[in-house]
C-alpha cells in the first residue's frame, strides 16, 4: 500500500462511514469489478486507525453535545443526559450480540457474493426514500425506539445496507424528528467504534502490523477530515429532506449490482 492508496482508502472510509450508501457493500463491488488484488488489502493496524479517524471525527462535530452528555453523567443524577445514554447502551446491545456471538458467520457473506450485495442495497434504497417522505416531528428516541434502531444498526452488518441509512430511516420511520435522529445515529456509533478498537487491540494482532508510519498517519488524515465533512453533509441532508437522491443512488448501484452478479456466478 503506497502514500495514493492510504489516501483514497482514508477519504472512502470517512465518507461512507456518515453517508448512507454501505461501506462495505462498496468495498465488496470495488473487489468484485477491479478484482480482488487490485485493492490494496488493509491490514488491521489500518483499519484500526481509519476506524479511529472516523470515530474522532464524529466527536468533533458533536462536541457540545458530548460534552452536555457528559457533564451530566458526573452529577450522578437521573437527568435527560443520563437517560441518553441508556438509550445509547440499549441501542448497542442488538449489535454486541451479533459481534460476539456470530461474528464468524458474518464474515462468510463477505466474500464476492455480489447478488446479496445487490439486493441489499435495494432494501437500503427503500429505506431512504420512505424515510425522505416520512413527515417531519418534533418526537424524541424512546428507549423502545434506541432498541429498535439497535437491531437496524445489527442488520446493518450485512454488506449492502448502510448503517447510517438504515438507523436514520429507522428512526424516522419510527416517527422521531429527523435532526434527532441523525444526532442520535452518529452519536450510538461512537461506543461501539472505540469497543471494537480496544478489542482489536487486546486481541494481540496489532504486534504483528508492518504498516509504515506515514500510510497510517496519510490514511488517518484523510479519513478524519472526509469524515467531518460528510457528517456535517448529512446532518443539514437529512433535515432537508434530501435522502431520496442517496436512494436512487443505491436503486442504480444495487440493479447493476445483481446484473453483474447474475452473469458473473
Amino acid at each position: 500500500m503506497n502514500e495514493i492508496d492510504a489516501a483514497i482508502l482514508g477519504i472512502v472510509q470517512g465518507l461512507t462511514e456518515f453517508l448512507p450508501v454501505s461501506s462495505s457493500g462498496h468495498l465488496e463491488l470495488g473487489k468484485a469489478i477491479l478484482g480482488d488484488n487490485s485493492i490494496p488489502s488493509e491490514s488491521l493496524m489500518f483499519t484500526v486507525v481509519l476506524h479511529a479517524a472516523t470515530a474522532l471525527s464524529t466527536i468533533v462535530v458533536f462536541r457540545k453535545d458530548i460534552w452536555e452528555i457528559l457533564s451530566g453523567l458526573f452529577q450522578f443524577k437521573w437527568n435527560e443526559e443520563t437517560k441518553f445514554s441508556l438509550k445509547i447502551i440499549f441501542s448497542m446491545i442488538p449489535a454486541v450480540i451479533i459481534g460476539l456471538f456470530f461474528e464468524e458467520e458474518l464474515e462468510k457473506l463477505f466474500g464476492g457474493n455480489i447478488l446479496l450485495v445487490g439486493f441489499m442495497l435495494l432494501i437500503t434504497a427503500l429505506l431512504l426514500w420512505l424515510a425522505d417522505k416520512a413527515k417531519d416531528t418534533q418526537k424524541p428516541v424512546s428507549y423502545k425506539n434506541a432498541f429498535v434502531i439497535g437491531v437496524a444498526q445489527a442488520i446493518a452488518m450485512l454488506p449492502g445496507i448502510s448503517r447510517s441509512g438504515a438507523t436514520i430511516s429507522t428512526s424516522v420511520l419510527l416517527g422521531n424528528d429527523k435532526s434527532k435522529a441523525a444526532r442520535f445515529s452518529f452519536l450510538m456509533v461512537v461506543p461501539l467504534i472505540l469497543g471494537k478498537i480496544a478489542k482489536d487491540i487486546l486481541s494481540g494482532d496489532l504486534a504483528e502490523s508492518t504498516t509504515e508510519t506515514s500510510i497510517l498517519i496519510i490514511g488517518f488524515l484523510a479519513a478524519f477530515i472526509a469524515g467531518i465533512a460528510a457528517c456535517t453533509w448529512m446532518i443539514q441532508l437529512v433535515k432537508k429532506s434530501k435522502l431520496s437522491y442517496f436512494a436512487i443512488y443505491c436503486f442504480v448501484a444495487g440493479v447493476l449490482a445483481i446484473i453483474f452478479g447474475y452473469y458473473n456466478q
